[in-house]
C-alpha cells in the first residue's frame, strides 16, 4: 500500500512537472511576437499595463462620485456640486481612455494576427524545405505536419494574448485588492479562492481537449484527403467513372460523426462540470453581498463604500477567474504551441558535402555495391548494385515494378543516401560533392513529373529556377524538348495558362505534358547527366521513336540514364542493366542480352510478338 501512494505521488509530481513545463512556451511565443513587429508588440504591452490600472482607479472614481452627491444633497453647498461634477468627469475621462486602450489593443492584436499567421506558415514552409525525401515518405511526419499548421498560427498569438491579459488582470486584481482590503481581508481571500475549482476544470479538459487533438491527427489528414478526392479536377474524371462519389462521401459523413462525437462528449462534459464549479462563485459573491450590504446598514461604511466594494468585489472576482482562465488556457496553447515546435526542431541531416568538382573528370558515374532500404521496410530496394556508365553512354534500366529502379534514381539525385556501398561522380563519393552543385549537373524527369499550374514558360523554367524567367531559354528547352511545335499553336504561347484551377487555364493531353516535362530536364545546360523515367509513357510509338532519335542527337557528349518497358527504347542504349528484386540480374548491349537468352530475351520476345 505504501509502494501505491508512493508511485501515485511519482506520477503526479511527474505530472505537475510536465504541465509548469508547457509554460516555457510563454517565453518562445512572446520572442516570436517579437520579431514580427517590435512596435505593434510594444504598444501592445503599453496598453495592457494602462487596461490593467484603470478598472481600480475607475472604482474607486465611482465611490467618490456616490460620496459627492450624498454630501451635496446634504449640504447643499455649490462647492460640493462642482467637486461630485469634476469627478464625474475624472471618471468619464478614465472610461473614454478605457475604450481607446480597448480598441487599440483589437487593432493590435488584429494586425499581429495576420502577420504572425503568415511568420509561422513561412517557418512550417521553410522547414519543409530542408527536410529529407524520408519525411515526406513517412505518414507520422505527416501527422507532426497536420498538427503543427492546424491551429499553429492563431497560438502563438492567442498565448501572447493571454500572457499580456494575466498582466493587465494581475495589475486590475493588485488595485481591487488594496480597495477591498480596507473592508476585510476575509474578502480577499474569499474572491481568490471561489475562483479556484473553475480553473482546475478547465485545465483539465484542456489537456483532454489536446489529447484527444493529437489522436485523432490521422483520421483528420484522411478526412481532407477525401475532401480533396470529391472537389479536385485531377480525381474527378476517375471519381464520376467509376460511381466513387456516393462511397468517398459515405467515409467523410463516417469520420466527422466520430470526431463529432468525442468532441460533444467532452464538451458536455467540460459545460457540466464548468456550470457547476462556477455555482461556487456565485455562492460566494452573494454571500460578500449580505456581508457589505449588512455593513452599510450597520453605518460601517457609507454609500460610496457599498457601491465601490459591490463593484470590486464582483469585478474582482471575474478578473480573478479571468487570470485562472488565462493560465488554464496559456496551458492549453503552450500544448498545441507544443505541436509547432516539435515541428520546427525536427531533426534533419547536415550536408557534409563541400565538393564542386571531382577527382577524375572523365571518370562519369559509378555505382559501387550500392544497397538501400527504406526507412521502416526490412527488405532492401536495391542490394548490391554496381555499374559504370562513361561521359557520353547511354545506359537504360529495365524491370519489373518495384524492381528498385526509380530508387536508383533517388539514389543518384541524393534524395537518400545509400546503406552501404559507394555512388562516385568524376571519381568522387557523392556524399562529398556540395548538393547544389551536384542537383545542377542532373536534370531529370520523373515518372510522376509535377503539372504545375502555371504558364507553359514557367512550367519549363522550373527546371532551372535561376532562369526561370528566361524567355531565350525556355525556346532552346522546347526545342530540345520537342514541346515547341505544339507550344507554337497555343493562344499565348509560352504565356499560356496551364491547368483548370485559374482562370483561362489551357488542359494538355497527357503526351504534350510529358514534352513539357522532358523540356524542363533540358533547362540544366549545365547538366551532363540526364535521367528520364519512363518519358514517353503517354505518347505513341511514332511519337516516341521521334523523341528518342532527337533526344541522341542532343545529348551526344551527355550521360544519359533511360527506364522504360518499351524495348523499342530501350535497344538504342549503349548498355542495359536488367533489375530485379532490387539486383542485378544482367548486364550488357541489347544483343548480348539476345544471345544470352536470359530475362532481357524473354521480355524483349513476350513484347515483340505483340507487334506481330
Amino acid at each position: 500500500m505504501r509502494n501505491f501512494h508512493r508511485n501515485r505521488l511519482r506520477q503526479r509530481w511527474q505530472s505537475l512537472r510536465q504541465s509548469l513545463s508547457m509554460y516555457q512556451y510563454c517565453g518562445r511565443a512572446i520572442a516570436l511576437v517579437w520579431t514580427t513587429n517590435r512596435t505593434l508588440t510594444i504598444a501592445l504591452m503599453v496598453l495592457t499595463l494602462i487596461a490593467g490600472l484603470l478598472p481600480g482607479a475607475i472604482a474607486y472614481v465611482g465611490k467618490l462620485i456616490v460620496d459627492g452627491v450624498v454630501q451635496a444633497a446634504r449640504s447643499g453647498l455649490a462647492d460640493d456640486r462642482w467637486q461630485t461634477l469634476t469627478y464625474l468627469g475624472i471618471e468619464a475621462g478614465l472610461i473614454a481612455l478605457q475604450a481607446g486602450c480597448k480598441q487599440g489593443l483589437a487593432l493590435c492584436q488584429s494586425l499581429l494576427r495576420a502577420l504572425l499567421g503568415h511568420k509561422v506558415n513561412v517557418l512550417i514552409l521553410e522547414k519543409a524545405l530542408t527536410l529529407d525525401m524520408a519525411h515526406f515518405e513517412n505518414s507520422e511526419f505527416y501527422d507532426k505536419m497536420a498538427r503543427a499548421r492546424r491551429e499553429a498560427s492563431s497560438r502563438p498569438l492567442s498565448l501572447v494574448g493571454r500572457t499580456f491579459g494575466l498582466v493587465q488582470d494581475a495589475l486590475s486584481l493588485l488595485t481591487y485588492g488594496s480597495l477591498l482590503l480596507n473592508f476585510s481581508a476575509w474578502a480577499v481571500l474569499v474572491l481568490m479562492v471561489a475562483a479556484i475549482p473553475v480553473f482546475i476544470a478547465e485545465t483539465r479538459f484542456a489537456g483532454a481537449a489536446f489529447r484527444l487533438f493529437r489522436w485523432r491527427a490521422p483520421e483528420v489528414r484522411q478526412q481532407n484527403y477525401l475532401e480533396w478526392l470529391l472537389s479536385n479536377d485531377t480525381a474527378a474524371m476517375e471519381v464520376k467513372l467509376y460511381q466513387l462519389g456516393p462511397m468517398l462521401l459515405r467515409r467523410y459523413r463516417n469520420i466527422f460523426h466520430q470526431l463529432y462525437g468525442e468532441d460533444r462528449d467532452l464538451t458536455i462534459r467540460r459545460g457540466l462540470w464548468s456550470y457547476l464549479l462556477g455555482l461556487l462563485s456565485t455562492t460566494a459573491f452573494y454571500a460578500a453581498y449580505v456581508w457589505i450590504v449588512w455593513e452599510a446598514i450597520a453605518g460601517a461604511i457609507s454609500l460610496g463604500d457599498l457601491t465601490m466594494y459591490l463593484v470590486v468585489f464582483r469585478q474582482g472576482q471575474t478578473t480573478f477567474a479571468s487570470i485562472l482562465s488565462a493560465i488554464g488556457g496559456m496551458y492549453e496553447d503552450s500544448l498545441y504551441l507544443s505541436n509547432l515546435y516539435e515541428y520546427l526542431e525536427q531533426p534533419i541531416a547536415t550536408p557534409l558535402g563541400y565538393a564542386a568538382h571531382g577527382l577524375s573528370p572523365g571518370d562519369g558515374l559509378r555505382f559501387e555495391a550500392v544497397t538501400f532500404s527504406y526507412p521502416g521496410s526490412s527488405e532492401p530496394a536495391l542490394e548490391a548494385v554496381s555499374l559504370h556508365l562513361k561521359p557520353g553512354e547511354k545506359l537504360a534500366i529495365v524491370g519489373e515494378n518495384g524492381s528498385g529502379k526509380t530508387t536508383l534514381i533517388k539514389l543518384l539525385t541524393r534524395l537518400y543516401i545509400p546503406d552501404s556501398g559507394r555512388i562516385l561522380l568524376d571519381g568522387l563519393d557523392l556524399r562529398e560533392w556540395n548538393p547544389a552543385v551536384l542537383q545542377q549537373r542532373i536534370g531529370v524527369i520523373f515518372q510522376n513529373f509535377v503539372r504545375y499550374q502555371f504558364t507553359v514558360g514557367e512550367n519549363i523554367g522550373a527546371g532551372d529556377v535561376n532562369f526561370m524567367e528566361d524567355e531565350m531559354r525556355w525556346q532552346a528547352a522546347a526545342e530540345k524538348g520537342t514541346a515547341q511545335p505544339f507550344i507554337a499553336s497555343l493562344p499565348d504561347n509560352y504565356h499560356t495558362q496551364l491547368g483548370r484551377w485559374f482562370k483561362s487555364g489551357r488542359e494538355l493531353s497527357g503526351g504534350q505534358w510529358q514534352k513539357i516535362a522532358l523540356s524542363r530536364a533540358f533547362m540544366r545546360t549545365q547538366a551532363d547527366i540526364l535521367v528520364l523515367d519512363e518519358p514517353t509513357a503517354a505518347m505513341d510509338a511514332e511519337a516516341e521513336v521521334q523523341i528518342f532519335d532527337h533526344f541522341r542527337a542532343m545529348t551526344q557528349n551527355q550521360m544519359a540514364i533511360l527506364i522504360s518497358h518499351r524495348f523499342s527504347t530501350v535497344r538504342m542504349a549503349d548498355q542495359i542493366v536488367v533489375l530485379q528484386g532490387g539486383r542485378v540480374v544482367e548486364h550488357g548491349t541489347h544483343d548480348e542480352l539476345l544471345r544470352s537468352g536470359k530475362r532481357y530475351a524473354q521480355l524483349f520476345s513476350l513484347q515483340a510478338a505483340g507487334y506481330r
